[in-house]
Parts: C-alpha cells; sequence; structure tokens
C-alpha cells in the first residue's frame, strides 16, 4: 500500500483538475488518469505478490500448530518438512532450486504477458501505428 500510496502521489494535480474540468466523474478519473499514470507500480506490485506468494512459510507453520491444514500446504513448508522432518536434504535442495526457477519463470511470463500486450515499456507507441 506504500508503494501505491506514493505512486498516486506523484500523478501531477494539473492533470486531474484538467480531467475534471473537462466534466469527468470521480471513477473516469481514476481509472482513465490515475491508472494508467501508476501502471508501472501496479504491475511491480503484481510481480512482488507472485514472488510473495510462492515464498508464503511463517503463516502455515503457526497456523498447522492451531489447526490440521496439512505439512505441505505451501512450498517452502514441503522444502522444509522434506529437510527437517524426513532428512532428505538433498532433495529438499533440488526442490529449492525448482521452485527457485518457478519463481523466475512466473515473473519473466507475466512481464512477457504484459510487454506482449502493450501496457509496459515502448510498445504502446509502435502498437498505435
Amino acid at each position: 500500500m506504500t508503494i501505491l500510496l506514493t505512486s498516486l502521489t506523484s500523478v501531477p494535480r494539473e492533470v486531474i483538475e484538467a480531467a475534471k474540468v473537462d466534466g469527468a466523474s470521480e471513477l473516469s478519473v481514476a481509472l482513465r488518469v490515475k491508472l494508467p499514470m501508476v501502471r508501472r507500480t501496479v504491475l511491480f506490485i503484481v510481480v512482488l505478490s507472485i514472488i510473495g506468494s510462492l515464498q508464503l512459510f511463517n503463516e502455515p507453520m503457526i497456523l498447522n500448530d492451531i489447526a490440521s491444514i496439512g505439512s505441505s500446504y505451501s512450498p517452502n513448508e514441503l522444502i522444509y518438512n522434506t529437510a527437517f522432518s524426513f532428512g532428505n536434504e538433498q532433495l529438499a535442495a533440488a526442490q529449492s532450486v525448482v521452485l527457485a526457477l518457478i519463481t523466475v519463470l512466473a515473473t519473466g511470463a507475466f512481464y512477457g504477458i504484459v510487454r506482449r500486450r502493450g501496457l509496459v515499456g515502448g510498445r504502446v507507441a509502435r502498437r498505435a501505428r
């Protein structure tokens, strides 16, 4: 939220006021002025969310003591249990490498999709031709 708030406060007031003078509603200003100006920040937050969801560890470990949710609720918990509960460090190391590759590939695929659609980078101007 802090990242998004910082990005929203960097939107020039003149642009927002110009949209309101032109008769745009608050929803229209938000969707057609503010959102395009903070698009890169939103995409950055999505990438951080992808990486963060693949690194989920503490919450399932704590909640497992309260309610039985299973020992392999998240990938990191599965890796932890493989190494320390079952004593198979080699398999846990291999699982860690696979998880790192999945994280890199998911992030790269997301950026590839975003670039192909022209949401980030210099391709927006090229699509207009």
